[in-house]
């Protein structure tokens, strides 16, 4: 295997793997390095135990939280990255988040670039992960010329009826954005010739049939069965780069693989290994040059982490819920305020129905004490299943370090008023449809009993912008310091919205995948 190349992209999540599939075409050599390996397909991928309360496919690491107290980072290191097991709802930030945008806690920032940049690449992100749904219904979706490549997956009786019922209070619920391989038949069902099959098995999981549009299947499969020119290595930890005698340029990416230290070489390089793993990797290459962290003269990088305030909500109702596919809706009536608060609230979303060996995993609340032998099973049928996300602001003290050779990540609310009110709407709303329920919160997701804040919808550890004084990356997502060394993880979001962020993840990624190609 050769030493140099045109690019080495560090991270095959979606950001590495849309960027890299973009240059593929171009002929320029290609490496991707990715420290983990293939995500094993086994029966485990289906077992809600072996998922969710066993955690089988996290990484086996331990890191420390601004208490001193120590956890396991909801991280995944396989081919695809942490979109392997990802709940592939494909959202646009709205227009208005590119602005600046006041909350009841603070000042979510306007974004250097506004939605018109991104509008274009959103269009050919939605297209390249396969993304299902219906323009119009969302209320707050940013405009665009274009239709979703494939109509949205269709409800099933139970949610369809939610939705007829929210839209009869006033509400405007949608099609949840999904990318997912699935064919339906006139009635939503999957044809016979389908990869997804509308399984229960989504959220969270990974997909044993490869029915879900992740960065592995849509991104890097394709790509090295048609370019010989791209190479991938797995297994291979980046321990830090190394730059020339004026620090401007990377001239060493040193790999630890099977035991051994090598070291690759390329004109551009690329860091797209999650906004926490990049933003870490950087301060371990720092140098006489860059003495704290490489690309850190600003000394931002690592600082502004933001993630969604996040709560899975089991709303245990008195009719049964037989519904298999559950993630088909959504409603952002509540995105920028309500009636009765004037501050933006965030998104409530559908989500994969739970098992009950989900539900027998949690710490469950006093009033279900009562009930006889806990029949997890019965309040999984009697349950419905919404994520709630609301703003995080970026905050400099929110951050992730090296300290005595151990991670730590430090975290304080930023916006804790949001959730709140949110979940009380939600109690409301179902009320108001009289579908009156007790809201049993999920602690249990991606296989650790820690907040599912933690590490999830991870951003904004190396924003960009025009001043390198106050941010990491100019506008094309190059280190201000370092001429050759781009970042494509949501490592240079300013703002993190409400929504997902895989899709601006991905669009951007397409973006300066463009730019790159004037340079490679």
């Amino acid at each position: 295997m050769s030493e140099h190349y045109d690019l080495i992209v560090i991270g095959s999540g979606p950001g590495g793997a849309s960027l890299a599939q973009r240059l593929a075409p171009t002929g320029k050599s290609i490496l991707i390095l990715e420290r983990g390996d293939y995500l094993p397909r086994e029966e485990s991928n289906w077992d809600s135990r072996a998922v969710f309360v066993d955690g089988r496919y996290q990484a086996d690491e331990t890191w420390t939280n601004a208490e001193g107290q120590t956890f396991s980072p909801a991280l995944h290191y396989y081919v695809g990255g942490n979109s392997k097991v990802y709940g592939a709802a494909l959202f646009r930030l709205r227009e208005r988040d590119f602005g600046e945008v006041v909350h009841a806690s603070g000042i979510s920032p306007a974004w250097p670039l506004g939605y018109d940049a991104f509008a274009p690449y959103y269009d050919e992100a939605e297209a390249l992960f396969h993304v299902h749904g219906r323009r119009g219904e969302d209320p707050t979706e940013p405009p665009s010329t274009t239709p979703y490549p494939f109509a949205p997956v269709k409800h099933e009786p139970r949610v369809a009826e939610l939705s007829d019922k929210l839209e009869g209070i006033g509400l405007k619920p949608f099609h949840l954005p999904l990318g997912i391989l699935l064919d339906q038949k006139e009635d939503g069902s999957a044809t016979p010739t389908s990869t997804c099959i509308r399984c229960s098995y989504f959220d969270g999981f990974p997909c044993l049939l490869n029915g879900k549009a992740d960065a592995q299947v849509i991104c890097i499969d394709p790509m090295l069965a048609t370019h010989d020119n791209v190479a991938l290595l797995t297994g291979a930890y980046v321990s830090k780069l190394g730059t020339d005698p004026t620090g401007r340029r990377i001239n060493a990416v040193h790999v630890t693989r099977a035991g051994r230290e090598e070291v690759y070489t390329a004109d551009t390089v690329v860091v797209a290994c999650g906004a926490l793993s990049s933003a870490l990797l950087l301060l371990r290459s720092a140098s006489e040059r860059h003495p704290e962290g490489l690309a850190n003269s600003s000394g931002q990088v690592g600082r502004n982490y933001m993630r969604h305030d996040m709560s899975i909500v089991v709303a245990v109702m008195r009719h049964v819920n037989e519904t298999v596919f559950q993630k088909t809706l959504a409603f952002s009536d509540f995105y920028f305020g309500a009636d009765d608060w004037e501050y933006p609230l965030g998104l409530i979303q559908m989500c994969a129905t739970s098992h009950p060996e989900q539900i027998k995993g949690e710490e469950l609340p006093g009033w279900l004490e009562w009930l006889p032998d806990m029949p997890f099973d019965q309040i999984a049928r009697h349950s419905m299943d919404f994520w709630l996300q609301a703003e995080d602001l970026p905050h400099p003290e929110n951050r992730v370090y090296y300290k005595d050779g151990k991670v730590h990540l430090d975290l304080v609310e930023t916006n804790p008023e949001a959730l709140k009110h949110l979940k009380r709407k939600l109690k409301d709303v179902l009320a108001r449809i009289g579908w009156p329920a007790v809201l049993l919160e999920r602690s249990l997701y991606l296989g650790k009993d820690i907040p599912l804040s933690g590490t999830a919808h991870q951003a904004g550890t190396c924003r960009f912008g025009t001043d390198p004084a106050t941010s990491v990356l100019n506008l094309d997502c190059r280190a201000h310091d370092v001429d050759n060394l781009y970042v494509v993880d949501a490592s240079f979001f300013p703002s993190i919205g409400a929504v997902n962020p895989t899709l601006t993840i991905i669009a951007n990624a397409l973006r300066v995948a463009d730019i790159l190609k004037d340079r490679l």
